[in-house]
């Protein structure tokens, strides 16, 4: 009975270490092919290309959206603007990988960077030349004196922030600080 007990026991432990082998590669193999996905240059989702400069997604009812998109032509970007409802506003940003921190109004790509919010046109020029390993700047929220959110002399302080892939976030400027 001892025997039988230890050879049942010996058997799962040869399963276990077969699945776990087995996982192992499978994860090796979907690592693999990120990175080859990765050093080839990630493609460019077909939702995401334009002709223009920057594709900034938002809904049409959102006024502010529509003025940090005049706002940015008028700083010398040309964008296309695409209306979409709320619901689809939402899937793109979860696509892009936007947290619920990080989130404003409207969701634009520029040159393999996602724009999130009221950033300044100077910020998206200075990532532009840099090039930092950054999935995209954000300003969170909808502060007011930011670009698009202009309301007379007000001016409330506000960050723009970097992050990246992993989660990870820093400032990357700051505006109308005292």
């Amino acid at each position: 009975m001892k025997t039988a007990l230890l050879q049942g026991r010996g058997r799962l432990a040869m399963l276990a270490g077969l699945f776990l082998l087995a996982s192992t590669g499978a994860w090796l193999l979907a690592q693999s092919a990120l990175a080859d996905k990765t050093a080839a240059g990630a493609e460019v989702p077909e939702w995401q290309q334009t002709e223009q400069d920057m594709k900034v997604f938002k809904t049409p009812q959102c006024g502010c959206c529509t003025d940090w998109v005049v706002y940015m032509r008028d700083e010398g970007f040309t964008v296309e603007a695409v209306d979409v409802s709320q619901q689809q506003l939402n899937e793109i940003k979860q696509a892009a990988g936007l947290s619920r921190e990080l989130a404003s109004c409207h969701t634009g790509f520029i040159d393999g960077y996602v724009i999130e919010g009221h950033v300044p046109a100077e910020d998206v020029r200075r990532l532009l030349e840099e090039r930092p390993t950054l999935s995209g700047l954000a300003v969170p929220g909808m502060p007011v004196g930011s670009p698009g959110m202009e309301m007379g002399d007000r001016y409330d302080p506000y960050h723009v922030v970097s992050f990246d892939d992993d989660g990870g976030m820093d400032i990357f400027s700051s505006h109308h600080q005292p």
